[in-house]
């Protein structure tokens, strides 16, 4: 049983709402201190939405939520990212015109008590790629790059926890690879993610536990070793 002060993010009964529409249905989850955890389900699920709601971005939600034990459900975006929690969405955003380095330089932040404070020395030992094209304009880099330099600006905020939308969709299998490892690497560092994903092998690489969507509802929460090994959740609620 994990402590309550190992808690980072705690999602309880989050409902959200696109005008009218409801798209997110008492969702609960929980990520902890150091560990992956996975969010999965088919496209349209609701899985960025998820991601959006805790971030601040949809007006019209319904809930608590809470990092580090703080409320966080009526702050805007840009202060519950100042409080330490990270948000790489699935369409990167990167400054076009700027180089790699100048990219990471924009997303620096001050240090922070008990998180890692990154250097762009250290993010090009974790993104070796990235190292080889600092001079390199975002705009010129493959979507996979811009992918990895989304993470890596990200990182330069010093968060204690990042959500991680889509990372293996529409790159290559190198890619995927490399920001497998990258992840890992990562929780080395003590750093938090709560990854949305449908690529089961990927997660199933580098996640601790998962929760599945399917319609905006919860329909598993479990080890990831339960979610492979359940041939039945994996048919109803991911397989296309």
């Amino acid at each position: 049983m994990m402590a309550q002060d190992s808690i980072l993010l705690a999602v309880d009964r989050l409902n959200a709402f696109y005008g009218p529409a409801q798209v997110l249905f008492d969702v609960s989850l929980k990520v902890n201190r150091g560990e992956v955890v996975a969010l999965m389900g088919r496209n349209g699920a609701g899985k960025s939405t998820t991601f959006r709601a805790i971030m601040g971005h949809l007006r019209k939600r319904e809930g608590h939520l809470y990092f580090m034990g703080r409320d966080i459900n009526r702050l805007a975006t840009h202060r519950i990212a100042r409080l330490g929690l990270g948000y790489v969405p699935e369409d990167r955003r990167v400054f076009t015109e700027l180089t790699v380095t100048e990219n990471l330089e924009a997303g620096r932040q001050a240090p922070r008590p008990g998180a890692h404070t990154w250097t762009t020395g250290e993010l090009f030992d974790v993104f070796p790629n990235l190292a080889e094209m600092a001079g390199r304009p975002g705009g010129s880099m493959s979507g996979g790059e811009q992918q990895m330099l989304t993470v890596a600006r990200t990182l330069m905020g010093n968060p204690y926890l990042v959500l991680l939308d889509e990372p293996s969709e529409g790159v290559s299998p190198i890619i995927v690879e490399r920001m497998a490892k990258m992840i890992l690497k990562l929780k080395k560092q003590g750093l938090a993610v709560l990854l949305s994903e449908q690529n089961l092998p990927f997660a199933n690489a580098v996640s601790d536990r998962a929760y599945v969507l399917e319609k905006g509802q919860i329909r598993f929460a479990g080890s990831m070793e339960e979610l492979t090994s359940s041939e039945g959740i994996r048919r109803a609620y991911l397989t296309v």
